[in-house]
């Protein structure tokens, strides 16, 4: 077995926290459920605490890694296994499409995401979803209370839907700071996202779907009346069982996705 190289520092910039607890890691694990032959991929590595066993319960492993300091450790760490794969680059920026068309796989994509690009990356990923079979993240514990809302709880806004159209969220357990190094300074959580099959709700264009979104939650508390004023009228909500004095936070997927067909049937 190859020996380790000295572990490099977490920095600043990158938004590096590193996992040390071997108990979380194993739930972790768990909970992901790596099987041989699975086309794993994980985004950020970092000094390849969840890495390990990953490759050891797949044998296979492809990992995203931006900080040019970490790669030689994670050569020399992972250099028996022939089938470890280190692209170097921003996870942000990567073609997840064309890495699942390589062989028609569909991905599972891991990772402990920064803090200040895991919304970003999210988004990214979802516009990939077709090449993705499951996501397991590490993230800020409010970002999953976001992603894993429900409709008139005070965390549903516009990531909870974007997220929830394209994917079932599971929100599975808190990691507290000192599980880390350096410890951060709020708790994190692990969430399940898994691309639906069949859309719950078909929006005729998604790209007008989205746009809806960011406007019907431009201002939180104002009423569907206000917010979507020179895009659908007030009369308009109420044929399709909308109520215009309802505030965002408290439509349905399936409701906005009905308010974005009626604007394209009359745009």
């Amino acid at each position: 077995m190859a020996t380790r190289s000295p572990l490099p520092r977490a920095r600043k910039r990158f938004g590096q926290n590193f996992l040390r607890d071997t108990g979380v890691i194993s739930r972790i694990v768990r909970a992901i459920a790596p099987r041989e032959g699975d086309r794993l991929v994980e985004i950020g590595p970092g000094q390849g605490a969840l890495t390990a066993p990953l490759i050891q319960a797949s044998q296979a492993l492809e990992v995203i890694e931006l900080d040019r300091d970490l790669i030689p450790g994670l050569r020399v760490q992972f250099y028996d296994y022939p089938d470890f794969v280190i692209h170097e680059g921003d996870a942000l920026k990567f073609d997840f499409q064309a890495l699942s068309d390589q062989d028609g796989r569909a991905l599972r994509v891991v990772g402990n995401l920064p803090y200040n690009i895991s919304t970003p990356i999210i988004f990214h990923l979802l516009g990939a979803r077709g090449a993705i079979e499951d996501m397991h993240f590490m993230l800020q514990k409010e970002v999953v209370d976001r992603l894993a809302a429900e409709p008139g709880d005070t965390d549903w806004g516009r990531l909870s839907v974007m997220t929830q159209y394209y994917c079932q969220v599971e929100s599975l357990f808190v990691v507290p700071p000192e599980s880390f190094l350096p410890q951060p300074k709020v708790d994190s959580a692990i969430v399940r996202l898994t691309p639906h099959a069949e859309l719950p709700a078909v929006a005729d264009d998604e790209t007008r779907f989205a746009d809806v979104v960011r406007q019907a939650f431009g201002q939180r508390r104002k009423t569907l009346r206000n917010n979507l004023k020179g895009l659908i009228s007030a009369e308009t909500l109420t044929e399709i069982g909308i109520d215009p004095g309802r505030r965002p936070q408290t439509l349905r997927v399936d409701e906005l996705v009905a308010i974005s067909n009626r604007v394209g049937e009359s745009a």
